[in-house]
């Protein structure tokens, strides 16, 4: 690696970008701390659908760097398990607001098999699909993309978008784990993730490509979300054989574009007898943001 004139990652809440020089095949590490704490914070979800809802933010932001959007994008799954959606937004740089990611899980845990007491992701989500929207802030055309849920997880499942999507060949690994800390009630979570897709022109042979994606395999959950192990030295143990140019690190922010005018403006299409029972006995609407936890208070008048 040429690490000349570079600022390393910092220890969490950034996109890595990279590219293995040679091989036309371009990567991207990802690492929250902090931001998945505060998204997940909002939401009163078991271990297992917390994992499933902290992988989806790190894969939400992967995707959404990969693209360099300016606008959203929305990964979600829709399922019939007892974790039956689950929904990651990106959001692109915008003026003063820095890329960042919120997140959100339905989840019934009365539906899960009373043995279930570490559940696949399978049985979690069970039968559905992911969607990632593509929504362009200025000009361009919102863009869907559907494809079955695989069994295997959200990794397998976003591999099986590109695959069909955008022809190109890519693996994406994905990991998210609860951390406890003396004196805290409950866990703050951490996520990551490792991308490696090959590159629209290049010229690229089949030998590089599984060469490259048989040391990706080898990444640990725990190297993927442990912030004491930097992103360089994570990537130097992954291809230290390779030419890996490593980029300028991308921070990555907890952002909820939730707001209180939007929803009084639909609630101006309302009757005043409508808008009054929905209002709570001090004559003001409390509507609760799903993803940020945060309570809008709207006067019913």
């Amino acid at each position: 690696m040429d690490n000349t004139g570079y600022t390393p990652a910092p220890a969490a809440d950034f996109v890595l970008p990279f590219d293995v020089v040679g091989a036309g095949v371009r990567g991207r590490l990802i690492r929250l701390d902090g931001v998945s704490a505060r998204a997940l914070s909002a939401h009163a979800l078991s271990e297992p659908a917390a994992r499933i809802a902290g992988e989806m933010l790190a894969l939400a932001a992967l995707l959404g760097t990969a693209l360099k959007l300016d606008g959203r994008l929305t990964a979600q799954t829709k399922s019939d398990g007892p974790l039956d959606l689950v929904a990651a937004d990106y959001y692109g740089a915008e003026g003063d607001k820095q890329k960042g990611v919120r997140g959100f899980a339905r989840f019934d845990e009365r539906r899960l098999a009373p043995a279930a007491a570490a559940p696949s992701f399978a049985a979690l989500v069970g039968a559905g699909s992911l969607a990632i929207t593509i929504e362009p802030r200025r000009g361009g055309q919102t863009y869907q993309g559907i494809v079955a849920l695989s069994p295997k997880g959200l990794a397998a499942s976003a591999e099986t978008y590109f695959q069909q999507s955008e022809q190109l060949p890519t693996l994406i690994r994905l990991a998210a784990a609860p951390v406890y800390q003396p004196g805290k009630r409950g866990a703050s979570w951490r996520a990551g993730g490792l991308m490696l897709q090959v590159t629209p022109e290049s010229q690229r042979s089949n030998e590089d490509w599984e060469r490259l994606t048989a040391l990706a395999r080898t990444v640990e959950d725990i190297e993927l979300v442990d912030t004491e192990l930097s992103a360089e030295t994570l990537l130097w143990r992954l291809f230290n054989e390779e030419e890996v140019r490593v980029l300028p690190a991308e921070p990555i922010t907890f952002r909820c574009d939730c707001d209180g005018e939007r929803i009084a403006a639909v609630l101006r299409s309302y009757s005043a007898e409508e808008r009054a029972g929905l209002a709570d006995p001090d004559g003001i609407l409390r509507a609760r943001c799903e993803f940020c936890g945060r309570v809008h208070e709207i006067a019913a008048a």
